[in-house]
């Protein structure tokens, strides 16, 4: 197939070089070319625009946040007014409930496809076609999309034919993540401050009770206080911890531990944390401590 993709952070090169590798025929656009070059020496065509990366059949998003993608949807040659009837949107980012279902009727009302295939994983797993993903489209769409979702993750899971439903999944994957951060770092900090060493209480953690990769991967990070370089920055976390509160507000549900967590990606970024990775709030607990 004929694919753009936009957007080319740390998952999105990783993504992008998947679909290169499957055999399609891929264009690529970022608002910082430099990003480019790696994908163009892998066959990649470079656009200088985001219309000219919405002349195949399909074009991928994957961007930091709601006015990101906005302003690459509905700006002047963006993608609303530059792909073609018929043709498909498939946002991989992670945004809101609202932004999703308002790209729905957007892309319907001028004739083309919207499926929302937001991701789960680190770009080492986006770089090695890992990712799992959440789809939500019509059943035609997604199928359409299913080759493309392939070549991109291990397994897709198709949960629903209303794209924003894959979005919900996406910040209450984000909102659990980040709350299993925030109580490995509040239970680190309380053995370490007993005498414990943090490695061995990580390895008894997730030989036992804990084996999930969630435990194991952010559970090192947190214990050697590894939060550089980012894999996933600490201002993206504090935004899908935001967006899943205005979801649950929507819906009138109660999110108490996200609230707190907020609180804590504030904390963080009032300290100077906009570099670090997300699991870095798990750091906030052994700093009160002194631990």
């Amino acid at each position: 197939m004929k694919i753009g993709f936009i957007g080319l952070g740390q998952m999105g090169s990783g993504i992008a070089a998947n679909l290169i590798k499957a055999g399609h025929e891929v264009t690529v656009y970022n608002r910082t070319a430099a990003k480019a070059e790696p994908l163009v020496k892998e066959g990649a065509k470079l656009a200088k625009s985001v219309a000219e990366a919405c002349k195949g059949d399909a074009v991928f998003t994957m961007l930091a946040n709601d006015e990101a993608v906005t302003q690459v949807t509905h700006g002047d040659g963006g993608i609303l007014a530059s792909l073609a009837k018929g043709a498909m949107h498939i946002s991989s980012s992670t945004i809101s409930v609202a932004l999703s279902e308002q790209l729905t009727a957007d892309h319907a009302a001028a004739g083309q496809v919207y499926v929302a295939a937001p991701v789960f994983g680190r770009p080492a797993a986006a770089a090695a076609g890992q990712l799992f993903v959440v789809a939500g489209g019509a059943p035609d769409a997604v199928k359409t999309a299913m080759p493309l979702l392939d070549a991109i993750g291990q397994k897709t899971f198709v949960i629903s034919e209303t794209p924003k439903a894959a979005n919900l999944v996406k910040l209450s994957g984000n909102f659990l993540i980040a709350a299993v951060i925030e109580s490995l770092g509040e239970a680190m900090a309380l053995v370490s401050k007993g005498g414990v060493d943090k490695h061995q209480y990580l390895d008894i953690l997730t030989s036992t009770l804990f084996s999930a990769p969630v435990y194991k991967t952010y559970g090192d990070l947190i214990a050697s206080e590894k939060f550089e370089p980012a894999g996933f920055a600490a201002p993206l976390g504090a935004k899908d911890i935001r967006l899943a509160l205005a979801a649950a507000e929507e819906l009138r549900v109660t999110l108490p531990l996200a609230s707190l967590l907020r609180d804590r990606f504030i904390t963080l970024l009032a300290h100077g944390g906009d570099k670090l990775d997300w699991s870095a709030i798990g750091g906030l607990a052994a700093k009160d401590a002194a631990a």
